[in-house]
């Protein structure tokens, strides 16, 4: 696979690559890997909160104006 980054995307990339002395293709990979998993844990916590509404598990707005509210107090 071949990736184009913007000029100041590689640039960044090859100063790191410099500065750790690791390759930018490894950079690379373990890049897309956070990207991936933080993808895969958002997902995850969507889907959370779809099935706990629909298990009825959630606050109506009322309550949760309220819980703001008394936490921008503290």
């Amino acid at each position: 696979m071949e990736l184009q980054l913007p000029e100041r995307q590689a640039a960044g990339l090859a100063s790191l690559s410099t500065r750790t002395g690791r390759s930018a293709s490894e950079l690379a990979v373990e890049a897309v890997d956070r990207l991936l998993t933080q993808e895969n844990w958002f997902d995850a916590q969507v889907q959370l909160g779809i099935d706990q509404i629909a298990r009825g598990e959630f606050l109506e707005e009322e309550e949760m104006d309220a819980r703001v509210a008394r936490m921008m107090r503290a």
